[in-house]
């Protein structure tokens, strides 16, 4: 059996199980049923060889990995954002303080310097959450070379927020 069948057949017995375990760690059934498609997307594209002994570990250590991410990701946010209030509230006038919408313009007129694969990359990363590796099978491009084109756009737009 290949690993599009078996993966399939997975999904259409346990995909209301997993729901449910997705739903319970992030409480929200919408986020959770992105999750689950996100999980079987990622396994339908994996090259790696599946079993039906292997399938059920391989789902629910994918689906917790990308809950961890999630939360980790709440967490720069709510970090992001309590320091924006402790310095707007400490030490600057709110009118000192960029909005988010400010900050977001002058991110794009920096990313607007570089070629469109680097924005590419730099926007799969941070706007999307994705890691090299995922960026890298997502575009089918080599990790190195995703690795190189996340660095020099980092490199610039910190380069072009620094220098306004």
């Amino acid at each position: 059996m290949n690993n599009q069948h078996l993966i399939t057949n997975y999904y259409i017995t346990h995909r209301d199980e997993l729901l449910a375990y997705v739903s319970s760690r992030l409480g929200g059934r919408a986020e959770a049923e992105d999750v689950v498609q996100n999980v079987f997307l990622r396994l339908l594209t994996s090259t790696k060889l599946i079993t039906e002994t292997t399938l059920p570990a391989l789902v629910y250590t994918t689906a917790r990995n990308m809950i961890f991410d999630i939360h980790r990701h709440r967490a720069n946010i709510n970090d992001y954002e309590h320091y924006i209030h402790k310095v707007c509230s400490e030490e600057l006038s709110a009118d000192s303080v960029y909005s988010m919408h400010e900050i977001m313009e002058h991110m794009e007129r920096g990313l607007a310097r570089l070629p469109e694969n680097f924005r590419e990359v730099y926007r799969l990363h941070i706007y999307d959450g994705m890691k090299v590796s995922e960026i890298s099978d997502f575009l089918g491009d080599n990790y190195k070379s995703v690795e190189y084109r996340l660095g020099t756009a980092r490199k610039v737009v910190r380069g072009y927020m620094q220098a306004i």
